[in-house]
């Protein structure tokens, strides 16, 4: 216990081996003596003092906390240095496909977009034109049929 008290003031790490070392008594000691080792345990849970300039000590748990937050630091930038270089090797890529002349210009893809519009538009006017003559054609059979039984 003397020991114990004496690494909590002196800020050092609290450990089983930490203490037995400090106590010059073997682990297995401690280990054997249920009480002094939930001491160890508890002491190494709760918050160490504050020095005199007011900053708190570095623990084993908060390094272990830095540790865990700077991982996943580290992967959330490594997927978004992922997602820029696939987003600038596709601009990249576009880039030299238009300047290497292999690629139509913007313009003449919009042009060539245009046309083919156009074209399905005089398509559709030529099926309803077509439609349209032959219900004249009609309406004139109709027409000389009706003349014929007039004369007639």
């Amino acid at each position: 216990m003397k020991a114990l008290r004496a690494e909590t003031a002196a800020g050092a790490e609290i450990s089983v081996s930490a203490i037995a070392r400090a106590a010059g008594v073997d682990r297995s000691f401690l280990y054997r003596h249920v009480d002094l080792l939930a001491q160890i345990h508890a002491a190494q849970l709760e918050p160490p003092p504050t020095s005199v300039d007011g900053a708190v000590p570095v623990t084993r748990q908060s390094l272990k906390a830095d540790v865990a937050n700077a991982r996943h630091t580290i992967a959330r930038m490594t997927a978004h240095t992922g997602r820029l270089e696939r987003r600038l090797s596709e601009l990249l890529g576009e880039q030299a496909w238009r300047e290497s002349g292999l690629g139509a210009p913007l313009d003449i893809d919009q042009l060539q977009r245009r046309v083919d519009e156009l074209e399905q538009y005089v398509g559709s006017l030529k099926d309803a034109l077509a439609e349209r003559d032959a219900e004249l054609h009609a309406a004139r059979g109709a027409n000389r049929e009706l003349f014929g039984q007039i004369n007639r």
